[in-house]
């Protein structure tokens, strides 16, 4: 998007370069604009600002209406799902002959609801730190590599 000052600058130089003698298609390729699009800029219809952000834009046929958005969080928040991702929860009901939206879908509307925490019985797991061990003389401490498999 071109702001309205840009566009009356760029209008302004490709002037003054004609008005100096330059051709109006050289200067307008000089400044990588078309010849046409300087045209468009300086017509009585063309707007001086970009319309497309006011624009008003419908609402995409396939978004979920409230009722459809509502049935997911009652689906999620069952006991038999409350403590499982949508990621399990999505294929199951799959299972049971049931499509509500897709997973991504579902993850959509438990972020937009601030839902996507651990929800029902499910906890944030308990990660303990290393234990660590201090050797204050020879052979106390004694380790086992398992990643090092070599034949």
């Amino acid at each position: 998007m071109i702001s309205a000052s840009d566009r009356s600058h760029v209008t302004a130089l490709i002037r003054e370069a004609v008005e100096a003698g330059a051709r109006e298609r050289k200067a307008c390729e000089i400044l990588h604009i078309s010849l046409r699009t300087i045209q468009r800029w300086r017509s009585k219809r063309t707007p001086n600002e970009d319309q497309r952000p006011q624009a008003q834009r419908k609402d995409p046929a396939y978004k979920l209406s409230i009722e459809e958005e509502e049935e997911i969080v009652r689906v999620m928040n069952e006991p038999a799902h409350k403590s499982m991702p949508p990621s399990q929860i999505v294929p199951r009901l799959a299972d049971q002959g049931t499509y509500l939206a897709s997973e991504s879908t579902f993850y959509r509307i438990l972020h937009r609801r601030n839902m996507q925490h651990h929800r029902g019985r499910s906890r944030i797991p308990n990660r303990k730190r290393p234990t660590t061990y201090n050797a204050t003389k020879a052979n106390q401490v004694w380790m086992w590599d398992i990643i090092r498999n070599t034949y």
